[in-house]
């Protein structure tokens, strides 16, 4: 198995005003997540989250430490959010296997020395996304299925945002640290997420788009309320939000997207909205 990663630095918005088309991208799109038989990592300073995606095929592959961390195991100072969107998988925790069917979640706790990947049927792999946020405190590894989460109904037909909200590593539902992570499942017939949009002046936030048909695309908006700036994106693709930054989207198709996020605040209603109409 192989471990690959890279770095992003934190942008100035004054900065990002200037950037084009290929500048934006570079800074915040991560394109590749899944690679067979390995892992991928990106690490961000906005507020030190990594972003990553591991795809055990045929072998299993574990999360192995990065040299950004300068610590012997991943998790020596970090808490990691884990939501599989692919076949059937597993995840070893120290030795502890947890099961997981497409769309459930696991949070690892700060202190965990060991986390392996598998997959149960290598024609229909796992493919785990994966959110890593600094720790301070040592919290239970604990799965979230899909009959654990809090699921709340948003939108409506009208609108082309009717979706389903599910609370997976949410603070009513897991201890931990900073990490909060969910998914949104936007019904047939319907394109828009998170609107009106919002900003988060206390924390990041990052979006991992997926179950996008083949052929369609979505368009993520991004920057400040009077400055904003679109990404077009495509299936398995993730993006980055600084705290700055509104984070919404719009697909040809409907589809389905992880949100995950970090800061100093576990308040998932904190939020600064701005109504649709004063986008600029």
């Amino acid at each position: 198995m192989k471990t690959n990663y890279s770095f992003r630095y934190a942008a100035n918005p004054n900065d990002v005003k200037s950037y084009d088309t290929e500048k934006l991208r570079s800074e915040f799109l991560i394109e590749t997540l899944f690679t067979q038989d390995e892992v991928n990592l990106v690490y961000s300073m906005y507020d030190r989250l990594i972003v990553g995606g591991a795809m055990p095929v045929n072998e299993k592959v574990a999360l192995e430490t990065i040299p950004y961390l300068k610590s012997e195991n991943f998790l020596d100072r970090r808490e990691i959010g884990i939501v599989n969107v692919g076949g059937k998988g597993e995840v070893s925790v120290d030795g502890e296997i947890f099961e997981l069917d497409k769309k459930e979640a696991l949070y690892v706790g700060k202190g965990v020395k060991e986390v392996i990947f598998s997959s149960k049927d290598a024609s229909n792999p796992a493919l785990f996304y994966l959110n890593s946020a600094p720790a301070h405190e040592v919290f239970p590894t604990k799965k979230i299925g899909k009959e654990n989460a809090i699921v709340i109904e948003l939108g409506d037909q009208n609108n082309a945002n009717k979706r389903i909200l599910n609370k997976l590593i949410v603070n009513e539902l897991v201890q931990t640290n900073q990490l909060q992570m969910g998914l949104t499942e936007l019904l047939p017939g319907n394109i828009w997420n998170t609107m009106p949009a919002h900003t988060h002046s206390r924390r990041m936030e990052a979006y991992f788009y997926f179950d996008l048909q083949e052929g369609q695309t979505i368009s993520h908006f991004m920057g400040e309320t009077q400055q904003t700036r679109h990404i077009f994106m495509q299936n398995n693709q993730a993006v980055l939000s600084p705290e700055w930054s509104i984070h919404s989207g719009a697909g040809t198709s409907n589809y389905s997207f992880i949100w995950g996020m970090a800061g100093e605040n576990l308040d998932y209603g904190d939020m600064d909205i701005c109504a649709p109409n004063e986008l600029k």
